[in-house]
């Protein structure tokens, strides 16, 4: 009985307690009257709007657009026409350089067909390293005469020469070498052909002539100067549209022999000349390497029965594996041999490789055999695999066997003995692969994908990346037309001309794709030519480039598409439409915007790239048209009193003076409009070095003026929003350091009051943030009863009152510091509240061209190679190896895997190319107004949230007294990291491509006797081009 009274007395006061806490919740989430905080809301909305309708002129602007409402119809955009047109277009564009090309190639053959060969000739000739200079008594020095330069807008405002052409010539290169010399007499004929194109057509860009003998030729000629190291790596035989011109696509395997004789230097050697053989490697090529001994070993073992397509980011990773290769062992060069071949035979089976030129790469010191019985077995006699052998090391022991090897397979043999040999002997396997096409006389005309200009970079000694021009090369090959050398298929070089993607832009007209609308343009990999969410530069103190700008897929960046329909459909080269639900960020990808894409696509004739354009449903998709002229329009829009020229790509600019305006206010700084086809007006109400943010509608702030593929950030936002809403935001980040002490409102008009009508302009204001916050604070401290007396405003200490947008980011807090600060960051239990409410949702997004901060040693093996210090050391050990010539490179095997690199092992950080994935959060239209509380340790807090009339913003008061143990929410990007088994699926994965149309792989005219000898640089050559080879390698 006892024991029953006991537990009903605890249970008394256990439902007391629980009671009295629940009294308590509820009597804190009571201390935040929803009528209160409506008033408040109401009170800040009409304000205002007031002054943005007053100031921007919204409501003057859409009475004047509905004068005009029965003379104009609303017209559908046509999205395949439009495509088609645009094609054709572009299609013309490049017509017209590929002529100019063209042009080149016949005048170059012609001057080539003309000339005698003279091995004594002496030559002046403009070099471009050496122009203009002077020796100590000032006089001019050889081959360095007066060359003429004056800047040149077209050319990027660099010092150029018009009239003439100039010869650049690689550091490991004699300037009067007789080739040399020969080449670049009878390429003077190039001149006039270079100034008649640009006189036909003064769009071009650069134009220039790169020879099989190493010079190349630039017009306008142009000053260019050596590193700080004083060289000129840039060697134009290993530039993408030299190697594709050259050459038809390839499937190589390397075989690098790691038997224990290729310690020491030759390994040093086989692994520079593989990453060689690497570099000349393109997109429409597929390769894979097995190094041997007695055992085969994949370098990359996930990739063991394929080959992978030679882009960047493969190369790098296969470049990586080449450290850990180490010599031991005997080599059994058959078994290599034998898989190689099967394999070459059961990729081309699959139709997924270049089925075009097939070649093995054997890398080694020696061959204790001719192998004829494999080679009988696999390639005669058709011989389509060719066969290129690299002997290693300076013995020639074994090199009739590799050489007959070589020419038995239409091949070609050479012996690097040095560091400062690869790169040349590389080389070598270029011209018999372009034997077939010369034989053909097939000028096959090649686009590269795009890619940041490099001429910058030798014509300035430091150039910031932002400078650089992204562009597209169209280059052709130049053959040897003589008759005695018809059969040895003499390649003379390949003459190109450079197109910049902004080129491209010019002829599709940004106010016919709408608000959001886009063109975009890819290569036959389906790699990104242009596109505006394409970023070649990363920010990090300053702008870089970012290492895989060239291979960024279109599955990247319309990521949406998870089965590739747009992809494939435009890398087949096909016609037609597709449409689906996309989220495109803003302002650095802090804000997004759903909304769905039609998207029409189809090829361009005559290159290997297809167009794409993208329209956005609804308003995206319509247009008006009317019998308006621009005279009317512009007086019926007179209330708007500066207009200033910020469409120059657009249909129309205008600029007439400042007429300063009375600005009763005090706060709001300057106006703007902006219409459709790209009209801006700009009215300021104080002086412009009075205001507060200088850059905004200025060239410096690109994101808020019209551009060739952007409207501003102001009208897409607005146009987002329901009709007579104003969006307000505050900027994120500039160089401008008072950039965030601003507010932008601005809101769309359209002529009909349904969906289908185009928004036709968008206008808005920029106030001081100090103005706009004063406002809020007093809206904050109406209140609704009778006496006047408030039981709470946003003063007292036990609430916060914020101010948040459509994305959560904070316009107005009690804590100055927090504006623009993402809400969740700040009030984490609240945000998270909404969030399961449905109040606001997350949105997650995925960032492929990301870059991630990674941690690795300062002695990074990978590039102890290419480190001058080491090539010092390995220069000291080439001499000694020469004194000591019976322990040449066998017992000195000790001192060669001494490591003269060795450095301090402290890491460092470095940005590294990375995917990652990122939320953003938007607000939910229906939700107009919520109350709600989160349940803290002992405590509730209560929160309301509020949507200010006719805007994009929240009022949120939030219960100061509870304390919450809830974390932030944030919006800070994460990597996502890949396992090995995801990475290797990655490797193998093999999207659709197109392969190009022509092909050449062999030609049954061509001389197989031209198969190379043991070229080895002389000893007194290699100790003078080893301390480039640092240079020579990242060319």
């Amino acid at each position: 009985m006892h024991i029953l009274q006991a537990f009903c007395s605890f249970s008394v006061i256990v439902w007391t307690s629980f009671s009295v806490t629940q009294a308590q919740a509820k009597e804190s989430q009571q201390q935040i009257p929803l009528n209160v905080v409506k008033l408040w809301a109401s009170a800040f909305g009409g304000e205002i709007k007031s002054i943005s309708a007053k100031y921007s002129g919204s409501q003057f602007l859409q009475k004047k657009y509905k004068e005009h409402e029965k003379t104009v119809s609303v017209q559908e955009i046509d999205g395949l026409q439009l495509v088609k047109k645009l094609a054709k277009d572009m299609e013309r564009m490049f017509r017209n350089k590929a002529e100019a090309v063209r042009r080149l190639v016949e005048a170059a053959e012609n001057a080539h067909l003309e000339h005698e060969y003279n091995s004594d000739l002496e030559y002046e000739y403009f070099n471009a390293v050496l122009i203009n200079e002077k020796d100590e008594n000032g006089n001019y020095v050889e081959l360095g005469k007066e060359f003429i330069l004056e800047p040149n807008e077209h050319f990027n405002n660099l010092p150029v020469n018009i009239s003439l052409s100039d010869v650049q010539i690689p550091t490991n290169k004699y300037n009067k070498d007789p080739a040399i010399v020969n080449g670049v007499s009878w390429s003077e004929a190039l001149n006039k052909i270079f100034v008649d194109n640009f006189e036909r057509d003064p769009s071009l860009l650069w134009q220039y002539f790169g020879s099989a003998n190493g010079f190349f030729r630039q017009y306008p000629g142009i000053k260019w100067e050596p590193d700080e190291n004083g060289v000129i790596a840039f060697d134009c035989r290993n530039r993408k549209w030299y190697i594709q011109a050259a050459t038809s696509p390839k499937d190589v395997i390397i075989l690098v022999d790691v038997s224990g004789s290729m310690k020491g230097l030759r390994m040093t050697i086989a692994k520079q000349t593989v990453s060689s053989i690497l570099d000349t490697l393109g997109d429409d090529d597929f390769f894979n390497i097995i190094a041997y001994n007695e055992e085969l070993h994949y370098v990359e073992p996930c990739i063991n029965d394929t080959l992978v397509q030679a882009d960047r980011n493969n190369k790098e990773h296969f470049r990586e594996h080449l450290d850990i290769l180490n010599a031991k062992g005997i080599g059994m060069l058959g078994f290599a041999l034998t898989e190689a071949f099967t394999l070459l035979k059961q990729f081309n089976a699959t139709g997924h490789g270049s089925t075009c030129s097939q070649a093995i790469m054997l890398v080694t010191d020696g061959a204790v055999d001719t192998y004829d019985t494999i080679f009988a077995k696999y390639n005669w006699p058709d011989q389509k695999v060719r066969i290129f052998a690299y002997l290693i090391g300076r013995e020639a022991v074994f090199s009739e066997n590799l050489k007959w090897m070589a020419c038995a397979n239409k091949g070609y043999f050479t012996q690097i003995s040095t560091l400062a040999d690869v790169q040349e002997n590389v080389m070598e396997y270029l011209h018999v692969l372009s034997r077939p096409k010369v034989i053909d006389q097939e000028h096959d005309i090649v686009w590269t994908e795009a890619y940041i200009d490099n001429t910058l970079p030798q014509a300035k000694k430091t150039v910031a990346d932002s400078e650089r021009v992204l562009m597209t090369t169209i280059a052709m090959p130049v053959f040897s037309k003589k008759n005695e050398t018809r059969t040895q298929g003499i390649l003379l070089g390949v003459v190109g001309t450079d197109v910049p993607v902004k080129e491209l832009l010019k002829v599709i007209p940004k106010y016919k794709l709408g608000i959001h609308g886009y063109a975009f343009a890819i290569t036959n990999n389906g790699y990104v030519l242009t596109h505006p969410d394409l970023r070649p530069l990363y920010e990090e103190g300053k702008r870089r480039r970012n290492p895989n700008y060239k291979s960024v897929d279109l599955s990247e960046l319309e990521w949406e598409d998870k089965d590739n329909i747009l992809r494939n459909g435009m890398v087949n080269r096909k016609t037609g439409k597709f449409s689906m639900e996309v989220k495109k960020t803003v302002e650095k990808g802090k804000r997004v915007l759903v909304m769905t894409n039609d998207y029409y696509y189809t090829d361009i004739k005559g290159t290997p790239f297809s167009l794409g354009v993208a329209l956005s449903r609804g308003h995206g998709k319509y247009f008006l048209q009317g019998n308006v002229t621009l005279e009317e329009g512009m007086h019926d829009i007179e209330y708007k009193e500066l207009a200033v020229p910020l469409a120059k790509q657009f249909q129309y600019s205008c600029n007439t003076r400042i007429y300063p305006t009375i600005n009763a206010d005090k706060g709001v700084e300057v106006s703007f409009l902006g219409t459709r086809t790209g009209l801006s007006r700009v009215n300021l109400f104080v002086g412009q070095e009075q205001r507060t943010n200088q850059d905004f509608l200025t060239a410096k702030d690109r994101e808020s003026i019209f551009t060739a593929d952007h409207f501003p950030l102001w009208y897409r936002k607005s146009a987002e929003q329901l009709p007579g809403t104003f969006v307000y935001s505050i900027p994120f980040s500039t160089e401008t350091e008072n950039k965030s002490n601003v507010v932008t409102a601005s809101t769309t008009v359209q002529l009909l009051d349904n969906r289908k009508s185009p928004v036709v302009a968008a206008v808005g204001i920029q106030m001081k943030l100090e103005f706009f916050q004063k406002k809020f604070w007093t809206a904050s401290r109406q209140c609704a009863s009778l006496d006047g007396k408030c039981t709470i405003n946003c003063d007292d200490e036990i609430i916060n009152c914020y101010l948040i947008d459509n994305n959560g980011f904070i316009l107005v807090s009690e804590n100055y510091d927090e504006t623009g600060t993402f809400f969740g960051e700040v009030e984490g239990a609240v945000m998270n509240k909404l969030l399961i409410m449905g109040s606001f949702k997350r949105i997650t997004l995925y960032d492929y061209q990301a870059m991630c901060k990674a941690t690795v040693d300062n002695s990074d093996s990978a590039h102890s190679l290419l480190d001058p210090y080491y090539v010092f050391f390995a220069a000291i050990k080439w001499i000694m190896t020469e004194l000591v010539l019976f322990l040449v490179e066998f017992n000195l095997c000790s001192l060669w895997n001494s490591d003269f690199t060795v450095k301090a092992q402290s890491p460092k950080q470095v940005l590294q190319p990375c995917d990652t994935e990122y939320p953003a959060f938007v607000s939910e239209r229906t939700i107009k107004e919520t109350t709600g509380a989160v349940s803290c340790e002992g405590c509730y807090k209560s929160f309301v949230i509020q949507q200010i009339p006719s805007s994009n913003l929240f009022m949120v008061v939030v219960d100061a007294s509870c304390d919450c143990p809830i974390g932030p929410i944030t919006m800070d990007p994460i990597e996502i990291m890949y396992n090995e088994s995801q990475k290797c699926d990655h490797l193998r994965s093999q999207k659709i491509r197109r392969r190009p149309d022509s092909c050449h792989p062999f030609h049954a005219e061509e001389n197989a006797r031209e198969c190379g000898g043991a070229l080895g640089l002389t000893p007194y050559l290699a100790i003078q081009l080893l301390p480039l080879t640092v240079a020579l390698s990242q060319t």
